[in-house]
């Protein structure tokens, strides 16, 4: 198996820029659009938002490396970070780590991208990490740097990563065409064609022990936020996630050739799609907002504890939406009691209620 690093052409990728084009005029369009309906929130509401996508991709972004992390405690840490205030619970090190570092991508965006941040970023994501031996610097190991799927006796290789004896001078040229190719650089290349680039063009090398794919897409980030020279916020990783098994295919796909159209629709589509996501994000959040201006003295602890965890489980809400026994569940109230509290939020258009019988379920209304 020759791999696109082993390649006499490596890593002078190729593609159909024309072709991308449109698309790259759409990611234009829809980012004046959400910057636009971010600039006309008020500062609490924009710092509000702001911490709520940040948290959402630190969230989404590890969930799709099989990692789940507490919510509450990633957005207290991210608060802590811009010196907001936050409750005092004790952070765990995968969520403070990741937390760290994504308020370092939204911080640091404009600048020129250099091993010492990568080394900083891999410090952050592997916080409190035992199991390595090569932590902030780039792997020394000599086996191979291999993705592997099936049994132990009939593995499957999906990627084999350049030796570490390469790094330094994979990682040198890496860093070079990413610094030329930003917007203020020698050789700018268009947003969405040079995010992608970056982002498989890393993959390929990946050269660190563990978090390259975590860091691997904070680099595509680093990269759209360069091309719009501000933060892009957009939910990148959820959108990942949502496909999760096309994206690992159509890296695996693209990891045996320098030929990477397929992988640059993949990716301009997938941007698309995130900023969609996020347009609807905003607009769920500012709904929250509203909400509670309208709602929040109107209701007891208990409805308020639900309706707190509705607004926590997002746009996607409650698989199914909300029975009286999730509703049960979480109060530990009575069947009378929660039959009331729920006719109850109906009935001041704070729910939405379908079906009947076993079948009712509650939405949340927001106007």
């Amino acid at each position: 198996m020759i791999w696109n690093w082993q390649q006499t052409e490596w890593p002078n990728f190729t593609y159909q820029k024309d072709a991308l084009a449109p698309i790259e005029g759409r990611f234009l369009h829809q980012s004046g659009v959400l910057i636009g309906c971010y600039q006309h929130l008020h500062k609490g509401d924009q710092s509000s938002l702001t911490i709520e996508l940040i948290s959402e991709e630190a969230f989404k972004t590890s969930e799709i490396e099989g990692e789940l992390l507490n919510r509450d405690s990633l957005q207290s840490s991210i608060r802590r970070q811009f010196g907001l205030q936050s409750d005092h619970r004790k952070i765990a090190a995968a969520e403070k780590g990741i937390a760290e570092m994504m308020v370092d991508l939204y911080r640091s965006f404009a600048e020129p991208l250099t091993h010492e941040k990568l080394f900083d970023w891999h410090l952050m994501l592997v916080n409190g990490r035992w199991d390595l031996n090569d932590v902030g610097r780039y792997r020394t190991h000599t086996e191979p740097m291999q993705i592997v799927s099936g049994s132990v006796s009939h593995p499957k290789i999906h990627f084999e990563a350049p030796p570490s004896g390469q790094l330094e001078q994979e990682m040198e040229r890496f860093i070079h065409w990413f610094n030329q190719t930003a917007p203020n650089g020698a050789q700018p290349l268009p947003i969405l064609i040079r995010a992608g680039i970056a982002h498989l063009y890393f993959e390929c090398i990946h050269p660190f022990e563990d978090g390259n794919g975590r860091i691997g897409r904070a680099i595509a980030e680093k990269a759209l936020s360069q091309g719009l020279n501000q933060p892009t916020l957009i939910a990148l990783s959820r959108s990942i996630q949502r496909h999760k098994k096309t994206y690992y295919a159509t890296l695996e796909r693209n990891n045996r050739t320098l030929e990477i159209d397929s992988w640059l629709e993949y990716f301009a589509q997938t941007v698309l799609a995130a900023q969609t996501e996020t347009q609807a994000m905003v607009e769920f959040l500012i709904g929250k907002t509203r909400f509670y201006d309208q709602y929040a003295r109107m209701m007891n602890e208990r409805q308020a504890k639900v309706i707190g965890k509705l607004f926590e489980a997002g746009l996607d809400g409650f698989e199914g939406g909300l029975s009286a026994e999730n509703y049960l569940s979480i109060t530990k109230t009575s069947r009378a009691t929660a039959t009331r509290d729920l006719q109850e939020l109906v009935a001041h258009g704070m729910l939405m209620q379908t079906g009947k019988l076993k079948s009712t379920r509650y939405r949340l209304h927001t106007h």
